[in-house]
């Protein structure tokens, strides 16, 4: 998992080593790497920055499948740029050469924070975001693109609205890390974009009606 400390991340390791599986989380500090220690994934040292194609692949072998979630979080458009944009590009390399071929990429709802006052930095991430999701579906992986509405930190009950199209909505971070740990577990849904909010039907039966 690239972006393990974060907010989703970590919720959604904690859930994938309570499920039984075996997760992994990239970090760049010993800070990230203690967060991560206590979801009960393995700590694996990363840099999505000033690491080459080659050094990522190599960290990468071996797994089922990538989870990118990793993101500047408002630390400054160049930031944006290499994470966000950049080492998305990387990341979806390194997965193909290191021969993973799921690919779960965290995005953002189109109409996020529109009509507020965040200015051009706001809409050069969500330009960098845009472009990340467009080169992600031009590659040869089994990809899946969740873009997340309003993100909360209140509690989730595993309850979504998932869609390809749907009406902008809060959705609780335990509640996306719910989500895409039923996308983990269900192969057949694939090269897919899907819109998430919190709702009324339990992420696993979201998840298999999206198969369909």
């Amino acid at each position: 998992m690239i972006g393990a400390a974060g907010g989703i991340g970590r919720r959604l390791a904690t859930l994938l080593t309570e499920g039984g599986d075996h997760a992994t989380g990239m970090h760049r500090s010993p800070r990230q790497a203690e967060v991560i220690a206590t979801t009960g994934a393995q700590p694996v040292v990363g840099d999505l920055i000033a690491d080459n194609v080659e050094e990522l692949a190599a960290k990468l072998a071996g797994h089922d499948a990538v989870v990118f979630s990793a993101g500047a979080h408002g630390t400054g458009r160049d930031q944006t740029t290499l994470i966000d944009g950049k080492g998305l590009v990387k990341a979806s390399d390194a997965a193909a050469r290191a021969g993973v071929s799921r690919f779960v990429l965290v995005s953002v709802f189109p109409e996020a924070a529109r009509g507020g006052e965040l200015g051009e930095g706001f809409e050069h991430y969500m330009r960098v975001k845009k472009s990340a999701d467009v080169r992600l579906a031009r590659t040869d992986l089994d990809w899946v693109i969740v873009r997340p509405g309003r993100l909360h930190d209140e509690p989730g009950e595993g309850r979504v609205t998932a869609g390809v199209a749907i009406e902008i909505g809060d959705v609780s971070r335990d509640n996306v890390a719910t989500f895409i740990k039923a996308v983990l577990h269900e192969p057949s849904l694939n090269r897919s974009i899907i819109e998430l909010t919190d709702g009324a039907i339990p992420a696993a039966q979201a998840v298999s009606a999206l198969t369909r």
